[in-house]
């Protein structure tokens, strides 16, 4: 008898990787065209990671520990997951503080810190959330001045970064002129990698006041977005500009934007950045830009057309690590972040009868370009339905996103006078990793949408991009209770609330052990 020749004779281990090299999803349809190659993929650790790290749509960490074994990198994956699904919300401790900070979105957990900002107050704090012993860990507190202390200048935003310990503070003098200031969190000193003390805004003529701006940075890229007031002139319209720079290479901006929205608008036109090269600037319209190119105006590569105009916003994106090249900067427990190209964004704009809009959108659409895509907008009915939920919620409602994970509150009891948390998990693998938890949700949803507070330009929208629904129902949250803002990363969830003027910020550790905590934010 012949020996048997050909692909399926070859040995098991050359299988695997051979197998190794294709996409996940066709390593999954393999597994069904014969047993020989289902056997294979059970019998292999790197198959089911490669799977496993593609379809909850993560990278892998470079330089991060090679001595843990494959199969326990795997299991640690999946455990991860499963403990998103039966996350314990109740807290393990409760340290009441009184604090200062105040009601606004100017509070943010990054980097495994807290980090405020209080614009009326002119004061600013950092500290860390129960640090890791691999976590590099910032406490601080600005006192009123001294953010910075140029004569009759005005503090229009402040950005802070953990991970790369920089602090950002622009300012406007004289109404008109804006700068840039970079420092280090952990001092009084200009931040050592910053190509100089402050960052130079491109406008000789000063034709126009600075009323508004936002600042944002990712990596190497800090970016101001202002709104102006032209003095000389009465316009339905509002300017804006945006600036972008490397801060490590230089001081001034050959990477600008600007343009004019309605005056509708009430703040500066938001942007997200997408990873290291591409930006999102939102206004009617979401426009896509190459930033690759520092040296020139950013490129138009897409221009994705909403159904209606909306005065959006989108919510901050936090990263799982961090820039800096210090080794306590990386973190070395943590073996893989978001994909940037496979995440999620979420895009709010105020809705009738005191409710929000919620889009939450898959990034992949912003990255699976043809060449044509700048030529002609794209329309929503082309990108939106299949890419995109939409969700309409009262306007006290809370959410957050951190890769393809969505944590938000959802009312309850009478009137709406309670409510309760729920987690959507958008990633693809996200079914088969809920082991019998949540509830899939595949078919379309339609929701009724409107441009303005009053109503105008509706339409009704219909989207379907899947996701998985974890409903926490056993805390509910009362109207004594304020909850004032929440949080996700990898491996927390973060909770501001006050009661009876006393603040506190819950950690609850996504573990197996389910253990939180409870800490101060003064």
């Amino acid at each position: 008898m012949k020996p048997q020749t050909g692909f399926l004779s070859l040995a098991e281990e050359i299988l695997s990787y051979i197998l190794s090299f294709l996409p996940y999803r066709d390593i999954l349809r393999c597994t069904s065209v014969c047993r020989t190659l289902r056997q294979t993929y059970l019998s292999s650790s790197e198959l089911q990671y490669i799977v496993e790290i593609s379809g909850q749509q993560l990278l892998v960490i470079p330089n991060t520990d090679k001595s843990i074994p494959i199969s326990k990198r795997l299991q640690l994956l999946r455990d991860k997951v499963h403990a998103w699904f039966k996350v314990d919300t109740h807290p393990f401790e409760m340290v009441p503080v009184l604090t200062r900070a105040p009601l606004s979105r100017d509070n943010i957990v990054a980097g495994g810190h807290f980090c405020s900002w209080n614009p009326p107050g002119d004061t600013a704090m950092i500290f860390s959330v129960l640090p890791k012993p691999s976590q590099q860990s910032i406490q601080r507190n600005w006192l009123p001045g001294t953010l910075c202390s140029v004569p009759y200048s005005r503090n229009l935003d402040v950005f802070m970064d953990p991970a790369q310990n920089l602090i950002a503070v622009a300012y406007v003098v004289d109404h008109k002129t804006v700068y840039i200031n970079l420092g280090a969190l952990d001092g009084d000193r200009i931040h050592p990698e910053a190509a100089g003390e402050r960052l130079l805004l491109d406008d000789p003529e000063n034709r126009f006041e600075t009323t508004m701006a936002k600042l944002k940075g990712f990596g190497r890229h800090i970016a101001l977005s202002r709104r102006w007031d032209d003095v000389n002139r009465r316009s339905p319209t509002k300017v804006w500009q945006l600036h972008i720079w490397d801060w490590k290479y230089s001081t001034t901006s050959s990477s600008i934007l600007s343009g004019a929205v309605l005056n509708r608008y009430e703040g500066p036109v938001d942007f997200c950045f997408l990873g290291n090269n591409r930006l999102l600037v939102i206004t009617d319209n979401l426009n896509l830009y190459s930033i690759e190119n520092m040296s020139q105006t950013p490129e138009l590569l897409a221009c994705f057309l909403m159904p209606i105009p909306l005065m959006a916003q989108c919510l901050p994106l936090i990263d799982d690590i961090g820039y800096g090249s210090q080794p306590h900067m990386q973190a070395q427990a943590t073996m893989c972040t978001s994909d940037p190209t496979h995440r999620l964004i979420c895009l709010t704009a105020p809705s009738v009868r005191n409710s929000t809009q919620v889009f939450i959108i898959s990034t992949r659409i912003f990255f699976d370009l043809n060449e044509m895509a700048a030529a002609t907008p794209i329309p929503w009915q082309h990108w939106g339905p299949s890419n995109t939920r939409i969700f309409l919620y009262p306007f006290y409602f809370k959410i957050h996103i951190n890769g393809n994970r969505v944590l938000q509150t959802l009312p309850v009891g009478a009137w709406d006078s309670q409510f309760i948390l729920q987690l959507l998990d958008f990633s693809p693998l996200a079914v088969t990793n809920r082991r019998g938890l949540g509830r899939v949700v595949k078919e379309p949803s339609t929701t009724c949408i409107g441009a303005d507070i009053f109503g105008r330009f509706g339409e009704s929208l219909t989207t379907s991009l899947p996701y998985v629904q974890v409903v926490f129902s056993e805390r509910k949250f009362g109207a004594d209770s304020l909850l004032r803002d929440m949080w996700i990363d990898k491996d927390r969830i973060y909770m501001l609330s006050r009661s009876s003027f006393i603040d506190r910020l819950e950690v609850i550790d996504v573990q197996s052990d389910l253990q939180s905590g409870v800490v101060s934010t003064g």
